[in-house]
C-alpha cells in the first residue's frame, strides 16, 4: 500500500537510506546480471588522478558518464562499467615529496629510488580509495572492485607494445633538443604541458649593448627578459626588411636599434589599465626617454636592417670557456668541430626570416628589434641555430644551475634573482649594461611544483610524428559533441612537433629502451621478451611491477649484435599511461577476442580545455599506431566547473567548495541536476546559491509525489484495479498524457544525442505542466469523497505520470526516483522490478500524442496567465470577481476550443464570462520600448544604438516582424571575425553577396600573413560562389584580413589579446579562447580605440573559436 511521505523532505538522509539500500540488495550487480549477454555498449573512463580527494569539477564528468551508463542499461544493453585511476607522474611525485618535506631531485635519490616508488605506490592506493567512496557516493556505479590502473602491468606492458611497434617502424628516436626544464623536478616538458603553467610574474629585463667588430665605439642594441642566456649568446637577428635608426649618444656611442622602438610606448595598455600588470611594476620607459636621461641622442641616419646583416660583434661572455669551446658545449656538432668554430667566433648579426607558418620571427615593437639568441637557450633559437648551422651553448645542469665552463657563474641557479642581479651588476662593471627594468609578462612555470621554468639544452626520447595525417583520418571518423572539438583535434595535430616520451623521473612507466656500446638502442615489447633477452637481473626483477629501481637491474643482449645494453633510466610521457586504456582494459595483448568484442567504445567523456593536446591526442594517436582505428565512436566533452563568481575555485579566495562538504549540505541529486542541466560547452558555475534554486525545482517534483501519495494512502489506491480506458480520460487528462508521451520521445532522443542538458530543460517544461496546471486544475477531483469515475481516472493518470517520469529521470536523479518508486511502486506490487534502476527505459505511445489537444490547452494556459498577469498590474487581487474577460487569437480553431472550455478561465480568474474579441487593436495597444536592464546588461554600449533604431520602427512594424520571423533584425554596419583556415569567411562573404548585403566583413588573420591570408579567402570563396552559381560576386579587394595581431605566431599570446580576453571574461562572464576569437576580439577592440569605427554603428562579432578558454588559457584568469 502507498505510504504518506514524510511533510518535511530530508534529500541528504534519503540518498545515505538509498545507498544502504542498493548495497545490501545487490541492486547494481542485479542490474548487470539482467543485461548479460546482451547486446554490449562500451564504455571508456578517462583515468582520475589518484592524487588526492575528489572536487566538485570531477564529479560533473563522473555524472555525465553515470547518466548515460544508466541509460543504456536500463535500454537494455550489456555494459562494463570499468573506471580507471590514473597513477603515475610528476603530480604524484610532488605531493609524496612535501609529505617527505624533499625540496629537489637529488633528496629522492639520497632517499632511495625504491623507497620513492613505494611511497608513490602507497599514495594512489590511498587516494584511490578515498576517491572510490566519493563516488559511490555521487551515486556513480562502477565495477569497483575491476577498477583499472595507469600503474599496473597489463597497461605497462601494452605501452611497451605500441613502443615496439613504433620502434619496428622506425619512429623512436634520440634527439638533443631545447626544452621547457624545471630544475627542481629535474625533468623537462613539452609544449603540451607548459600551457597549463603560465604565469604573470616580473622579470628583470636589460637591454646590453654588443660591440661591433671593426667599428670603434659602435654597438647593437638588444633586449631580453632572461638575462642569464646572455652567457650563451651566439647571434643576433635584425629583420632585414624593416627600418633601424643609427643613433648617437651624449657620449659619443653610436647604438643600432629598429627605428619604431624609439618612441615605442612599451605595454601602456596594461600599465593604465592595470590588466596584465604587477603590483609595485613601474610603467615602462620608452627607448628614446632612456637615451633622455642619459643626456639626450641625434639620430644619425636610418637604414634597412638588411645593411646590419652580416656585421660582426663581441659577445658578453666571450671570455667564459664555454664561448670558446670548439663544436659548442657540452653538446658537440662534429661538422663544426672539424673546422675549429666557436660561439665566439661565429658572433654575427643575421635575418633568421620567418617561421613555418610565414610570419617575420624578429618584428619591431617590444625590446629593440634586434632579437639575442642563444641556440642552446631558446626553442626558437635552437631551430635557428641548426638551420644556419651555428653552435649551441648550454648553460645549465639538471638543477638548472650554470656548470663549471661558465666560471663565477657555476652553481649558481639561473632563477635565482640574486643570480640575476648578479649577472646585471657584471655586465654595468663591464659597461656593456645599458638599461635594466622590471617588466611584467606571463612566463611558463611547472604547473605542479610551481617553480619558474628554464629552457635547456638536453637529450631526451621522441616520437617521430610524421604519419599525423593517418591520425587526422581517425580524428574525422568520431562524433564529436560539440562538432567544433573536430577542428580543434585538426588544429593542435597541424601545429604540433614530435611527441616528446621521455622524463627524467622516478615513478612512471620505464621505459623499455636499452641502449649499447655502439650507439644504437633496442626497444622491448613486452614482459616475455625481456625475459628472453636478459643476460643480467632477471631474478632481481622477477616478481616486481616494471617500475624503477627493478626493471633497471635488468641487462639485454641485443638479439643482432649481441653487445649488452643498459635501460635508460628515463620514464615515459603520463599521457601514454592513459591513452594506451582502450586496449590494455580490453585484454589486446592477452584475450583479443574479448577485445574485439568490446573495441572500439561507444563513447567518452572529458573535459574540454588541455585534452586535445593530451588525452585526446594519446588516444587517437595510439590506437591509429595500433590498429589505424578510431579508440571510441562518440566524444562528448564539457567544459570547466568554476565558482558561483566566474572565477576558479581557490581556499584562498575563499569560493573552493569540497565535493564531500557539497554532497552533504547540498545533496548529490541537486548536485547530478546541476550537472546535467549544464550546456557542455559553457563553464557551469557551481554553488550553494545554485543549488538552492535547483533543489526548489526537486521539492517541486517531491510535492507533486506528495501530493498524490497523500491522497493515495487515505483512499487506499491501487493501480491494478479499475482500469479506466484512454477513451473516457478527459481533454485534461489526454492533454497531460500527450505531453507525457511528448517528454518520453524528447528523452531518448536527447539521451541518445548525450545531451543530458536538453533533456533537464525539457523536464523542467514537463514537470511545470504536471504541477502548475495539471494537478492544480485537478486537485478537486482528488478531494471529493464519493470515488467515481472521475476520481479513479484522475488517480490513474497522476499514477502513470509519475512512475513514468521517475524512470525517465532516474538516470539524472538516481536517488530521489529510488525512494518514490519504492512507495508508488514496490510497495504495491512485490512482483515488481526491486529497485527503479532494474526497469526498462520508458518509450513513447506515438499514438497517444495530440499536437492539435496540446496547442488547445497551451493556448488556454496562456490566456489564463496572460489573465493574471493583467489582474496584477491593475493591482486588482483575485478574489475579487470581475463581470468579463476579453481574448483575441488568430486560429478560429483555437478561439473555438477556449470558448468551449471557457469555465476554466472563469474559475482561475474569477470572471463571470469569457469573450472572444473581433481584433486584437480593440484589446491592445503597442508601446514598444527598450528594456534598459536586459539590453544594457547583454549589449552594453551598443544599447543607445539599438534604443535609436527600435524608435525608428513604428510598434506595428515591430510586432509584424517579431511574429514572422521570430525575431528583430537591426541594422548591422560590419562584421568582425577570425580569419584562419578561411572556411567561415569565405562562406559568409559569399552568402552576404549572393544574397545582396553589402555588409562588410574585417577578418583579424591569425595564422598567416595578409597577402596569404586574402589570398586563401578570396580562393576559397570564388570556388564556393562557382558551386552555387554565383560566379564573380566576390572581388578580390573586398577580402579584408588584417594580421597585424598574430603577434609571435599561430596560438601564440600577445598582450593585447590577454587584455581583450579577460576584459570580456570578467565584464561579459565569457571566455574566448586564445586561438581564433580572442586575437579577434583585440583586433576589433583596437580598431574601436583607433577610431576605424564610426561611432554608432552596429559591429556584429562571430565568435568562431573554441569555448571555456581552450589550451588552458582559462588559468590566467586567476592573474
Amino acid at each position: 500500500m502507498i505510504k504518506k511521505p514524510d511533510t518535511n523532505v530530508d534529500f541528504v538522509s534519503i540518498e545515505h537510506k538509498v545507498l544502504d539500500f542498493w548495497t545490501k540488495e545487490k541492486i547494481f550487480e542485479k542490474r548487470r546480471q539482467l543485461n548479460q549477454g546482451k547486446p554490449k555498449w562500451s564504455f571508456i573512463d578517462g583515468p582520475i588522478t589518484a592524487n588526492n580527494p575528489m572536487g566538485v569539477h570531477h564529479a560533473w564528468g563522473r555524472t555525465l558518464k553515470d547518466i548515460f551508463n544508466r541509460y543504456k542499461a536500463m535500454k537494455g544493453f550489456e555494459l562494463r562499467y570499468q573506471q580507471g585511476f590514473d597513477c603515475q607522474g610528476l603530480w604524484v611525485e610532488v605531493e609524496v615529496e612535501k609529505e617527505l618535506g624533499f625540496k629537489s631531485k637529488k633528496d629522492i635519490e639520497e632517499y632511495g629510488i625504491e623507497r620513492f616508488v613505494n611511497k608513490c605506490k602507497e599514495r594512489v592506493k590511498k587516494f584511490s580509495k578515498i576517491q572510490t567512496e566519493q563516488s559511490k557516493r555521487l551515486g556513480y556505479w562502477m565495477d569497483w572492485e575491476n577498477s583499472y590502473f595507469t600503474m599496473s602491468d597489463e597497461n605497462n606492458f601494452t605501452i611497451w607494445s605500441f613502443l615496439k611497434k613504433l620502434f619496428e617502424n622506425g619512429k623512436i628516436y634520440k634527439g638533443s633538443d631545447v626544452v621547457p626544464w624545471s630544475g627542481r623536478s629535474g625533468t623537462s616538458y613539452s609544449q603540451m604541458e607548459i600551457i597549463e603553467g603560465r604565469k604573470l610574474v616580473s622579470h628583470k629585463a636589460v637591454f646590453v649593448r654588443f660591440p661591433l667588430v671593426d667599428k670603434e665605439n659602435e654597438y647593437i642594441l638588444v633586449w631580453t627578459t632572461t638575462p642569464w642566456t646572455l652567457t650563451s649568446n651566439v647571434i643576433a637577428a635584425v629583420n632585414a626588411n624593416i627600418n633601424y635608426v643609427k643613433v648617437k649618444a651624449s657620449d659619443g656611442s653610436i647604438y643600432y636599434f629598429a627605428e619604431e622602438n624609439l618612441n615605442f610606448k612599451r605595454l601602456e595598455k596594461q600599465f593604465k589599465e592595470k590588466k596584465q600588470w604587477i603590483d609595485g611594476v613601474p610603467k615602462l620607459k620608452t627607448i628614446a626617454q632612456i637615451f633622455n636621461e642619459r643626456g639626450g641622442f641625434e639620430v644619425l641616419e636610418t637604414i634597412k636592417g638588411s645593411e646590419l646583416v652580416g656585421m660582426k660583434y663581441i659577445g658578453p661572455y666571450d671570455h667564459l670557456d664555454a664561448q670558446n669551446e670548439i663544436g659548442g658545449y657540452p653538446f658537440k656538432d662534429e661538422k663544426l668541430k672539424k673546422k675549429n668554430i666557436t660561439s665566439s667566433t661565429q658572433h654575427q648579426v643575421i635575418d633568421p626570416g620567418k617561421d613555418n607558418i610565414g610570419n617575420d620571427i624578429v618584428v619591431a615593437g617590444e625590446g629593440t628589434g634586434i632579437v639575442h639568441m642563444a641556440p642552446g637557450c631558446g626553442d626558437i633559437d635552437s631551430k635557428i641555430g641548426k638551420k644556419l648551422g651555428f653552435v649551441s651553448i648550454a648553460p645549465l645542469n639538471k638543477e638548472s644551475k650554470f656548470t663549471e665552463k661558465f666560471g663565477w657563474l657555476a652553481g649558481k641557479s639561473a632563477t635565482d634573482k640574486k643570480t640575476i642581479q648578479l649577472i646585471i651588476n657584471d655586465l654595468k662593471e663591464r659597461n656593456l649594461l645599458f638599461y635594466a627594468e622590471d617588466y611584467p609578462h606571463v612566463y611558463p612555470h611547472c604547473w605542479r611544483s610551481g617553480d619558474e621554468l628554464v629552457f635547456r639544452l638536453v637529450d631526451e626520447w621522441y616520437i617521430n610524428m610524421d604519419w599525423r595525417d593517418d591520425i587526422k583520418k581517425t580524428v574525422r571518423d568520431i562524433n564529436w559533441i560539440p562538432d567544433w572539438g573536430e577542428d580543434r583535434e585538426i588544429e593542435w595535430l597541424d601545429n604540433m612537433g614530435d611527441w616528446m616520451i621521455s622524463k627524467k623521473r622516478f615513478w612512471g612507466l620505464a621505459l623499455p629502451i636499452w641502449t649499447f656500446d655502439d650507439g644504437s638502442f633496442y626497444v622491448v615489447g613486452s614482459r616475455e621478451e625481456l625475459k628472453e633477452l636478459a643476460v643480467e637481473g632477471w631474478n632481481e626483477f622477477n616478481g616486481h611491477s616494471p617500475h624503477r629501481p627493478w626493471i633497471d637491474k635488468v641487462k639485454i643482449k641485443h638479439p643482432k649484435t649481441g653487445l649488452i645494453g643498459t635501460r635508460i633510466e628515463d620514464v615515459g610521457n603520463p599521457w601514454l599511461d592513459a591513452g594506451i586504456v582502450p586496449y590494455s582494459t580490453l585484454k589486446y595483448n592477452s584475450d583479443k577476442s574479448y577485445w574485439d568484442e568490446w573495441f572500439p567504445a561507444e563513447f567518452v567523456v572529458e573535459s574540454f580545455p588541455g585534452q586535445f593536446r593530451n588525452w585526446f591526442y594519446s588516444l587517437l594517436a595510439m590506437s591509429t599506431m595500433l590498429e589505424n582505428k578510431p579508440p571510441f565512436k562518440n566524444l562528448l566533452g564539457h567544459a570547466l566547473v568554476r565558482a558561483e563568481d566566474g572565477r576558479e575555485m581557490h581556499k584562498s579566495w575563499g569560493n573552493a567548495i569540497w565535493f564531500d562538504d557539497a554532497a552533504e549540505k547540498m545533496g548529490v541529486d541537486v548536485m547530478r541536476w546541476m550537472y546535467a542541466l549544464q550546456n557542455p560547452e559553457h563553464n557551469l558555475l557551481f554553488g550553494y546559491s545554485i543549488g538552492n534554486e535547483i533543489r526548489k525545482k526537486l521539492i517541486q517534483l517531491w510535492n507533486s509525489y506528495s501530493f498524490f501519495a497523500t491522497y493515495a494512502s487515505v483512499d487506499g489506491y491501487d493501480p491494478h484495479k479499475n482500469k479506466v480506458n484512454y477513451i473516457d480520460f478527459s481533454i485534461m487528462d489526454k492533454w497531460i498524457i500527450s505531453k507525457l508521451n511528448v517528454f518520453i520521445r524528447d528523452c531518448n532522443s536527447s539521451l541518445e544525442q548525450f545531451r543530458s542538458d536538453i533533456m533537464m530543460r525539457k523536464f523542467d517544461l514537463f514537470l511545470d505542466d504536471l504541477s502548475n496546471w495539471y494537478i492544480r486544475r485537478s486537485r478537486r477531483r482528488f478531494w471529493k469523497s464519493e470515488d467515481d469515475l472521475d476520481k479513479q481516472t484522475a488517480y490513474q493518470v497522476l499514477y502513470e505520470c509519475l512512475t513514468t517520469v521517475i524512470k525517465l529521470i532516474s538516470p539524472v536523479l538516481p536517488f530521489v526516483t529510488e525512494e518514490i518508486y519504492q512507495n508508488l511502486v514496490k510497495n504495491i506490487d512485490s512482483d515488481e522490478h526491486e529497485s527503479i534502476h532494474l526497469c526498462d527505459y520508458p518509450s513513447s505511445d506515438l499514438k497517444k500524442i495530440d499536437i492539435e489537444l496540446m496547442k488547445n490547452i497551451d493556448s488556454l494556459r496562456r490566456v489564463v496567465e496572460l489573465g493574471r498577469s493583467a489582474r496584477n498590474k491593475a493591482k486588482i487581487k483575485i478574489r475579487q470577481p470581475l463581470s468579463e474577460l476579453h481574448f483575441h487569437v488568430t486560429d478560429k480553431k483555437v478561439a473555438n476550443f477556449i470558448l468551449s472550455e471557457s469555465k476554466i478561465i472563469e474559475d482561475e480568474l474569477n470572471v463571470k464570462k469569457v469573450v472572444q474579441a473581433d481584433s486584437e487593436d480593440k484589446l491592445v495597444k503597442f508601446n514598444i520600448k527598450p528594456n534598459l536592464p536586459i539590453l544594457g546588461a547583454k549589449y552594453g554600449k551598443n544599447l543607445k544604438t539599438i534604443s535609436e533604431a527600435i524608435r525608428k520602427i513604428t510598434p506595428d512594424e515591430i510586432i509584424s516582424k517579431i511574429r514572422s520571423d521570430k525575431k528583430l533584425d537591426l541594422s548591422i554596419d560590419h562584421i568582425v571575425l577570425a580569419t584562419g583556415s578561411a572556411g567561415t569567411h569565405a562562406g559568409l562573404s559569399v552568402g552576404l553577396k549572393a544574397m545582396g548585403s553589402k555588409i562588410p566583413i574585417l577578418g583579424i588573420g591569425v595564422n598567416a600573413p595578409q597577402n596569404i591570408q586574402e589570398e586563401r579567402v578570396f580562393k576559397l570563396a570564388s570556388e564556393t560562389a562557382t558551386l552555387i552559381g554565383s560566379e564573380n560576386c566576390v572581388s578580390r579587394e573586398n577580402i579584408i584580413a588584417d594580421c597585424n595581431y598574430i603577434g609571435s605566431g599561430y596560438g601564440m599570446h600577445t598582450e593585447l589579446m590577454n587584455e581583450a580576453i579577460l576584459l570580456l571574461a570578467r565584464f561579459e562572464g565569457l571566455l574566448f579562447d586564445p586561438v581564433y576569437s580572442g586575437k579577434a576580439l583585440a583586433g576589433m577592440i583596437d580598431y574601436v580605440r583607433n577610431g576605424h569605427f564610426v561611432k554608432g554603428q552596429n559591429i556584429v562579432f562571430l565568435h568562431t573559436g573554441g569555448s571555456a578558454g581552450l589550451f588552458a588559457y582559462s588559468d590566467n584568469l586567476s592573474t
